[in-house]
């Protein structure tokens, strides 16, 4: 497992996948059998799903392993990223956008005020820093083309082309492990310990233990049905905060 990079991919339905046919005292069931992928595995099927399917003619469950599921897109929450505040233009961004031109109650005028910061902040990075993992993949390319000019001609024009490319793309490699280490967590990390594949796979198992499948009814029966669930969801908080159920 450690030299393949493999991990334990989950599953729903019963927790054991094996029985020793017995009851009472020398009744066992274990976990024996389970399904195992690597990173770039999960990466091509992010809707992996596995299920233990009843022991029907052998102690031993089925497993049914689904990988064409497709994920629902969401749309994206805003989220402040860390290394906004260490450039220069941040806080006059914070400063212009937190101002305002009339009067109201104070959580009205807080509320306005958070509101209009986090859309200067999202169009302010859109300009600043763009797409960081296409800024990447554009600047390594043309690191490439840089670096085959100085190889075959190593002139000082050409070396000073080649270490400006370098640098930003330096700058942004350092901004892409900044943001999946926020992403993924992880306050403890040294600076310094670049890992960004090690990030991006705690961010992975995080979305994967996050993944709501199905939920129990207030019949218990169990649904899996995403516009089931939404309703069932609906409901229940309906019924939670209605007046009738106020003490």
């Amino acid at each position: 497992m450690n030299t393949c990079d493999l991990f334990d991919l989950g599953f729903k339905g019963s927790i054991y996948t094996w029985w020793n046919g017995r009851a009472e005292e020398d009744c066992i069931f274990k976990r024996l059998d389970r399904c195992m992928a690597n990173i770039e595995f999960q990466q091509m099927f992010p809707g992996i799903e596995v299920t233990h399917l009843p022991k029907i003619g052998s102690d031993h469950c089925p497993m049914l392993l689904k990988c064409d599921l497709e994920t629902i897109v969401i749309k994206k929450s805003f989220r402040f990223l860390n290394f906004w505040t260490k450039h220069p233009t941040f806080k006059d961004v914070v400063n212009a956008n937190w101002n305002t031109d009339f009067e109201a109650n104070p959580f009205t005028l807080f509320n306005h005020k958070l509101k209009k910061v986090k859309k200067g902040l999202s169009l302010w990075s859109k300009s600043t820093y763009g797409d960081i993992f296409k800024k990447i993949s554009s600047l390594e390319e043309v690191f490439k083309v840089h670096e085959a000019q100085f190889e075959i001609n190593p002139t000082r024009a050409n070396r000073e082309r080649l270490c400006k490319v370098q640098a930003e793309l330096i700058k942004f490699l350092a901004l892409e492990e900044q943001f999946w280490k926020q992403k993924a967590g992880m306050a403890w990390f040294n600076d310094g310990d670049r890992n960004t594949k090690f990030f991006h796979a705690q961010v992975n198992g995080r979305r994967k233990r996050l993944q709501l499948r199905g939920i129990q009814n207030s019949d218990g029966i169990w649904i899996d049905d995403p516009t089931q669930i939404a309703d069932e969801v609906v409901h229940f908080f309906k019924e939670q905060f209605h007046e009738e159920r106020c003490p």
